[in-house]
């Protein structure tokens, strides 16, 4: 059975912290504000992981009031989201992705970001894709207070 599954995420600048985003640190004034890493991008595809097998959402599985995943790589949150399409006897077919935020410039970075979520998801990186946009300075994303990403998963599960 193919299933598909939407992740959406959202996280505002904080000063003082560093920028993740697909498990790469980028150069940039801000970082996201968040209880792991805040990595906006990884946090959307573990969740459109999660919802593809009818699964309850990533602060569920990695509540924020849990001091013990604070800081926590949120790439060990999609691992644990891939984990779970194993554990029902699935496989993830791919993923498709959008960061949206005015700043900083996405696109140098993607060829990193998905070669790591490639590895972590075991699949080629082919079966990744990364799209950047703006959000036109428009609302809070377009004066620059945050950052904002979109996912979807196809994953197939037996019967």
């Amino acid at each position: 059975m193919n299933l598909v599954g939407t992740g959406y995420d959202v996280h505002s600048f904080a000063e003082g912290r560093k920028l993740i985003l697909g498990g790469v640190e980028i150069a940039h004034t801000h970082g996201l504000d968040g209880h792991s890493d805040a990595d906006v991008l990884c946090h959307a595809i573990a969740d459109a992981i999660l919802g593809a097998i009818g699964e309850r959402d990533i602060g569920h599985h990695f509540p924020n009031n849990d001091p013990t995943i604070r800081g926590i790589s949120s790439l060990e949150i999609v691992r644990k989201a891939a984990s779970l399409v194993s554990e029902c006897g699935g496989r993830i077919n791919n993923i498709d992705s959008c960061l949206i935020a005015e700043a900083p410039k996405i696109g140098p970075h993607i060829a990193a970001m998905k070669a790591n979520l490639a590895r972590v998801l075991g699949l080629s990186e082919q079966r990744v894709g990364i799209k950047a946009t703006t959000n036109e300075r428009m609302g809070f994303l377009g004066r620059g207070e945050g950052m904002a990403a979109t996912a979807v998963a196809s994953v197939e599960i037996p019967g």
